[in-house]
């Protein structure tokens, strides 16, 4: 899978590409990142790449030339025949759609990305309009510009390529993962019981390792019992109850079985099946 960074801080990206998961996929191949200086697309002695505002207004914003000019040098194909089941190009913005992990499950789905920084004010909105085909915004606040955000993006995709993590199931069983429709049975493929669950858009379980008693807190003594299927039931519940406390909003989309209903309701939240936040 090959990135390309529009930016004007490429020097930026040097320390982040240089350690864990993802620079071990830069070094196998999984995956490239290319950086592109958007001043190299000037045509001024002073390199501008910004102007004011139409309509005035605060702050300075990112001219539409330069990153056409960029863009277009990368051979991506023109936003009116791009074939957006192999590549895509994309607008960091405060402005945009949030990024989830089923956003980088498709992009990871891809063979080429595009990421345009944002800087400044923000950028010339015909960028949006005639050449990215989206918007990511990696939450709901302001960065100085999209550098941090494209790391964010690079990051969390590309764990998501074959190959990349340790183990093909460790995307899977961790928050915002998929559901356990591969593995309804809730047995491995030895047949051995599964103590994990699939999140299915939840919050991951609460994790414990070595020591089993840590300044007076215990391990929960169903972790050690051998028991896969209480250890599984145990998980799903403190998932459910984590996603209550800590992200209750998720609830909403998540797929609910009537067991999980059942605890929410225990913990006074009703999650009936047309609302499964409301309490």
């Amino acid at each position: 899978m090959r990135f390309d960074l529009v930016t004007l801080f490429p020097g930026f990206f040097e320390s982040t590409l240089r350690y864990g998961i993802l620079e071990r996929a830069l070094r196998s191949g999984h995956a490239s990142v290319d950086t592109h200086d958007l001043r190299n697309w000037t045509h001024d002695r002073h390199r501008t790449v910004d102007d004011r505002p139409f309509g005035g207004g605060e702050g300075m914003v990112l001219k539409p030339q330069p990153i056409f000019e960029c863009v277009e040098s990368l051979g991506v194909t023109p936003k009116l025949t791009r074939d957006l089941s192999g590549e895509s190009v994309i607008l960091l913005s405060a402005q945009g759609k949030r990024f989830t992990q089923s956003t980088a499950r498709h992009l990871a789905s891809l063979s080429r990305v595009v990421l345009i920084c944002g800087r400044y004010e923000g950028v010339d909105e015909r960028v949006s309009q005639l050449l990215s085909d989206d918007e990511l915004s990696i939450g709901d606040f302001v960065l100085s510009g999209g550098e941090l955000a494209a790391a964010v993006v690079i990051d969390a995709t590309v764990r998501l390529l074959p190959g990349v993590l340790g183990h093909e199931d460790s995307s899977l069983y961790e928050s915002f993962g998929l559901g356990d429709d591969a593995h309804a049975t809730g047995n491995t493929p030895d047949g051995v019981p599964r103590s994990t669950h699939g999140a299915g858009g939840l919050l991951d379980y609460p994790h414990y390792t070595r020591p089993a008693e840590f300044r007076g807190v215990t391990v929960p003594e169903i972790l050690s019992g051998g028991d896969h299927s209480a250890i599984r039931r145990w998980r799903r519940q403190a998932a459910l109850a984590k996603t209550l406390a800590n992200r209750p909003d998720l609830l909403n989309e998540a797929s609910l079985s009537d067991d999980d209903r059942k605890f929410l309701s225990s913990l006074g939240q009703l999650a009936r099946p047309d609302d499964p936040t409301e309490s």
